[in-house]
C-alpha cells in the first residue's frame, strides 16, 4: 500500500471527530460573544473566559495542523513555518498590545496613555504575555514532562531519575544560550528598539538555517494528528489546510477582544490587568504545546516531550520578542522603540534570569526529578514572596527571585565551564551526522 494511503495504527477517524467536537464548542462561544449572539454584551469576565476558551480551541487545531503538516512539505520549510505556528496566540496577543502602545504613543506622547487614565497603560502591558509564557514553559511545562515520565517509570518498576536527551539537542540548548545572553541586556535600557528587533530575528533566522540541516525524520504523530497524517495526500493537505485557516481566523477574529475583556476584568474587580494579561492569556495560549508534551512524557517519549518545549523556548525569545518592536514601530510612526518602564524590565529580567538557571541545569543534557523539582519551586517562589511583601515594596520579589535564579545558574555555569565549551561547539558547529540525533548522550559523555 503507498505511504500515502496507510493510516496509522493508533489513529482512527472518531479521534478527529471527537477532538473537534470537543474544541468547536469553544471557539463557537468566543465567536457568539463576538457578534452578542442570543442576547446583551456579556460581563468582562464572561467575555475573558470565552474569549480565552476560542483561542484554546484554536490554538489545539492549530497544533494538530502543524503536526500532521509534517509529512508534506520540505524540512526547512516546515521548520521555519512551525516555529511561527507555535507561537501565533502569543503573536496575537502581543500584537493586539503592541499595536495599540504604538498608536497610543502617537496621540499621547512618551506616556502612553490619555490624560487622567487609570490602570497600565498598553505599553506595559506588550511584554506581558511573552514573559508569562517563557515562565510558565520552563517552570510548569519542563517540570511536567519530568514529573510525568517519573510517574510512568516508577509505575512499571524502572528507577529512572530523569531525562536524557540526545547530544543532538546541543543545537536548541546553544542558540537558546545565544538569544538569552543578549536578552540579559534588555532590562538596562528604556526600551526593546529596533536594532534589539534585528539581533533577535538574526539570531531565530540562523537557528533555523542550523535545525533545517537535520536528517529527516518521520513524525510521530498522536491522536488526530496521527488520524490526519494517515489521510491520502489530497485529502490530508485539504484538511491541514482547512484547520490552518479556521484556527487562523479564530484568533484573528478574538484576539483583540480577548485582550481587551481582560483589562475590562481587571479594572473592575481591582485586579491587576498586567497579571491577568501575564498569566491567563498564556495559559490558554500554551494549553495545547503543554498537554502534547505531557502526552509524549506519558508515552515515555521523552526525548520528543522536552525537546518541544526547548524549541518554543528559543522561538519566543527570539521570533516574537524580535518582532513586538516592529509592530509598535508601525503604529506609532516612527522608529522608536518599545518603551519599558520598571515592571517590565524586572519581568524581563527575571524570565531570562530563570532561562539562565534552566540551561546551567541542563548543560549535561540530563534534567533529573530534583531539577525539575527545583524549576518548579522557584517559579512559585515569585507569588510566595510577593504574598508577603507589602504593597509599596512590589518588585521586590522578582529581582529577588532573578537574584536567585542567577546566582544558582552562575555556580553551576562556573563548576560546568568544560561542558559549556563542548555544547556550545557542538551546537553551532558539529554537524548532525556526527551529533547523531537518534543516539541520547550518555551520562559520562555528558560530564566530560
Amino acid at each position: 500500500m503507498p505511504a500515502e494511503e496507510q493510516s496509522p495504527r493508533s489513529a482512527r477517524p472518531g479521534h478527529l471527530f471527537s477532538a473537534i467536537a470537543l474544541t468547536a464548542p469553544g471557539s463557537l462561544l468566543g465567536l457568539s460573544a463576538l457578534l452578542h449572539l442570543g442576547g446583551p454584551e456579556p460581563a468582562p469576565a464572561v467575555q475573558a473566559l470565552l474569549y480565552g476558551l476560542a483561542v484554546v480551541g484554536a490554538a489545539f487545531l492549530l497544533a494538530w495542523a502543524a503536526e500532521a503538516a509534517q509529512i508534506d512539505v520540505s524540512a526547512s520549510l516546515a521548520i521555519g513555518a512551525l516555529a511561527l505556528v507555535a507561537v501565533l496566540p502569543e503573536y496575537a496577543v502581543g500584537f493586539v498590545f503592541a499595536w495599540k502602545g504604538g498608536n497610543d504613543v502617537e496621540r499621547y506622547g512618551a506616556s502612553c496613555r490619555p490624560p487622567g487614565a487609570a490602570g497600565e497603560d498598553n505599553c506595559t502591558l506588550v511584554l506581558a504575555n511573552m514573559t508569562g509564557a517563557n515562565r510558565l514553559l520552563i517552570g510548569v511545562g519542563w517540570a511536567l514532562v519530568v514529573l510525568v515520565a517519573w510517574w510512568r517509570w516508577r509505575s512499571r518498576g524502572e528507577r529512572r531519575q530523569g531525562i536524557v536527551l540526545g547530544r543532538s539537542k546541543s543545537v536548541e540548548l546553544a542558540y537558546l544560550a545565544l538569544a538569552c545572553a543578549y536578552s540579559l541586556t534588555l532590562p538596562l535600557k528604556q526600551s526593546v528598539s529596533l536594532i534589539d528587533a534585528a539581533v533577535l530575528v538574526a539570531i531565530f533566522v540562523a537557528y533555523v538555517v542550523r535545525i533545517s540541516r537535520a536528517p529527516a525524520e518521520e513524525p510521530d504523530l498522536i491522536g488526530p494528528a496521527a488520524w490526519l497524517g494517515g489521510l491520502p495526500r489530497t485529502a490530508r493537505r485539504r484538511a491541514v489546510g482547512g484547520l490552518f485557516l479556521l484556527a487562523a481566523t479564530v484568533i484573528l477574529l478574538v484576539a483583540e477582544h480577548f485582550a481587551e475583556s481582560l483589562k475590562e476584568t481587571g479594572a473592575q474587580y481591582g485586579v491587576s490587568e498586567f497579571v491577568l494579561v501575564q498569566w491567563v492569556a498564556p495559559l490558554a495560549s500554551e494549553a495545547p504545546e503543554l498537554l502534547v508534551a505531557g502526552l509524549f512524557a506519558w508515552r515515555l517519549k521523552t526525548d520528543a516531550a522536552l525537546t518541544t518545549l526547548v524549541s518554543s523556548k528559543v522561538n519566543q525569545w527570539t521570533l516574537l520578542v524580535g518582532t513586538l518592536p516592529v509592530v509598535f514601530a508601525v503604529a506609532s510612526g516612527s522608529l522608536g522603540g518599545l518603551p519599558m518602564d520598571d515592571l517590565p524590565r524586572q519581568e524581563v529580567l527575571l524570565t531570562a534570569a530563570q532561562t539562565v538557571f534552566a540551561l546551567a541545569v541542563l548543560v549535561n543534557l540530563e534534567l533529573s526529578v530534583r531539577e525539575a523539582l527545583a524549576l518548579f519551586g522557584l517559579f512559585w517562589a515569585q507569588f510566595l514572596i510577593g504574598a508577603l511583601v507589602p504593597a509599596s515594596a512590589h518588585g521586590v520579589e522578582l529581582i529577588a527571585v532573578a537574584a536567585a535564579y542567577l546566582l544558582a545558574g552562575l555556580v553551576l555555569i562556573i563548576r560546568n565551564l568544560g561542558v559549556w565549551r563542548q555544547r556550545l561547539w557542538d551546537g553551532f558547529h558539529t554537524p548532525y551526522e556526527i551529533l547523531d540525533p537518534d543516539e541520547p548522550i550518555s551520562e559520562a559523555e555528558a560530564r566530560g
